[in-house]
């Protein structure tokens, strides 16, 4: 452990995997709870093609995917409020429309710029850079300001937006606000685990929790704590097996995923045979009268 700590690369991609490790399932535990589980990969692919828009203009990718992931985020928002269409069919359109838009603009873009798109596909841990870290660690930031500062408001609207709505919450605004968030999230993960996987990791650290923890509150703590080991815990193990460190993160943190809900199991079967054994048997009973 010393030895992958002694190298600055190795520091860097350690610090951005726990900023994502906390970012990721802060905002996915919301669309988890809204039954849009798959927002994250509608959002990563538009973000896609914000990203190809960077390659192309010779600006920075994060910022471009930024705009462009926060746009068809709030029009995603915007069309799943009205109601003109279901929500499965508006994330179809991010999922392809996101996806053309990106290879379109990199076939108009010069050949080198495949090998980076690719990097933001995937991810590339590895390469995170200091100015990078900095961008990550800002986004990181302003995320989880608003997902930690606004937890009852945005609980209430993605519980039951009518009761919100009755609150005097102003629904729209914080939906909207969401969706942005959330595509902030995308962003900050693009060099992490990448556009295709970054879903992945909004919602398997919050489908662990939700097996062991009760209560929201309980559940968003422990949500955010097993997306850090997970994250941690698979840029190690990507470093001594040298394999892809996007794709590591995401296969640990399904494997922590199967271990909670074994667990989960194992201690719903204690709870039961305690219930049994400290239940009034019949002799019991006919002792009482």
């Amino acid at each position: 452990m010393m030895e992958l700590l002694s190298y600055p690369f190795m520091q860097r991609a350690l610090v951005a995997a726990v900023l994502v490790g906390l970012t990721a399932p802060s905002v996915g535990i919301y669309l988890v709870q809204r039954r849009m589980a798959l927002m994250g990969d509608g959002i990563g692919h538009v973000a896609l093609t914000g990203v190809a828009v960077g390659l192309l203009t010779g600006t920075s990718p994060v910022y471009t995917a930024v705009v462009v992931a926060a746009l068809g985020a709030v029009a995603i928002e915007l069309i799943r409020e009205r109601g003109r269409t279901s929500g499965d069919v508006a994330l179809a359109l991010l999922f392809y429309g996101g996806i053309a838009g990106g290879v379109l603009l990199v076939g108009l873009s010069d050949s080198g710029s495949t090998g980076s798109l690719t990097a933001y596909l995937f991810g590339q841990l590895t390469s995170v850079s200091g100015s990078d870290l900095a961008v990550i660690a800002v986004l990181a930031v302003v995320v989880l300001l608003v997902t930690v500062g606004l937890q009852p408001r945005l609980f209430a609207v993605c519980q039951d937006e009518e009761y919100a709505r009755a609150a005097g919450l102003r629904v729209r605004a914080l939906n909207i606000l969401l969706a942005v968030v959330a595509a902030v999230t995308v962003t900050v993960a693009l060099r992490v685990v990448g556009v295709l996987l970054v879903s992945a990791l909004m919602v398997v650290p919050v489908a662990a929790a939700q097996q062991l923890a009760r209560g929201f509150r309980a559940t968003f703590a422990l949500a955010l704590t097993l997306g850090v080991v997970f994250c941690s815990s698979g840029v190690v193990v990507s470093y001594y097996a040298d394999t892809a460190s996007g794709a590591t993160i995401v296969v640990v943190a399904i494997g922590g995923f199967l271990l909670a809900t074994l667990l989960a199991t194992l201690l719903g079967r204690v709870r039961g045979h305690r219930g049994l054994v400290d239940s009034p048997q019949p002799d019991d009973l006919a002792l009482d009268r």
